[in-house]
């Protein structure tokens, strides 16, 4: 395995290419090796939300982070592509939750900040940036603002407005891109992607939502799936299922894949 610092600058020339960075989010050791194993990947995300679920945990920062940094660890030692974590929004001290990510090898992340005060958001990110440069990891943080998810009722001008203005503070701050979950039409993209900067978006891809494809004729950096790659893993299997108390059987066309 290649070392930390070129593993976050390997993840970070991704990011800044034309063509938009495909993440598929992982959640424990066997998924990630599925993914990993795949030609096109790049590099890997794991998803919070899923490692959470996978312990019996709401997701949100209920799951320890021992826990999560444990299995986080041990997808990082099984592959040999970067490895970007979702710490939720830094366990009550972002600069050391990246820091200890980072001792089981994890070159960047995504940290949310819910909406708190802008200056409380920046400081956050300037910690997070500082421990990268204390471990000598040039660390890929892809900063999330909820001001869309989580925006409320206000209309989406003001959302996407208050999007920009976090995403660029972010980004001066030393972030490597902003995450904007939610689901975002071509005018709402194309509005972030002007106001924060080309290459400088990442977004999620859930039900509804553009492909990879126009994302990046957009001016997207990265997508990824969140626990959606998760779901759609274990809607396979509940429906397998169903059809295994009826009169199936297992596929041919399984692979064996663990």
């Amino acid at each position: 395995m290649t070392a930390p610092a070129a593993r976050a600058e390997t993840l970070a020339s991704l990011h800044h290419a034309p063509e938009i960075l495909r993440v598929v989010n992982v959640w424990d050791v066997v998924s990630a090796r599925a993914i990993a194993d795949l030609p096109q990947t790049r590099a890997l995300a794991t998803a919070g939300h899923s490692i959470a679920a996978t312990f019996g945990y709401e997701d949100g920062e209920n799951i320890p982070l021992d826990l999560m940094l444990d299995m986080v660890g041990r997808i990082v030692a099984a592959v040999d592509v970067p490895v970007s974590a979702d710490l939720d929004a830094g366990y009550g001290d972002p600069g050391e939750t990246v820091r200890r990510a980072i001792g089981v090898g994890v070159v960047g992340a995504n940290v949310e900040d819910r909406l708190r005060p802008l200056a409380d958001s920046v400081a956050a990110v300037e910690a997070i940036v500082a421990a990268g440069a204390s471990e000598g990891v040039p660390f890929v943080l892809n900063a999330r603002t909820d001001a869309v998810l989580k925006g409320g009722d206000r209309p989406l001008d003001e959302k996407l407005t208050d999007a920009i203005a976090r995403g660029r503070a972010y980004l001066d701050a030393g972030a490597t891109t902003v995450f904007v979950p939610g689901l975002l039409d071509a005018d709402a993209t194309r509005r972030l992607v002007e106001g924060i900067g080309e290459r400088k978006v990442s977004v999620i891809g859930v039900p509804g939502a553009l492909t990879a494809r126009e994302y990046e004729a957009l001016g997207v950096a990265r997508i990824s799936y969140g626990p959606q790659t998760q779901r759609v893993a274990l809607t396979a299997l509940q429906d397998l299922a169903i059809d295994l108390y009826g009169s199936g059987v297992i596929p041919a066309s399984v692979r064996a894949l663990n």
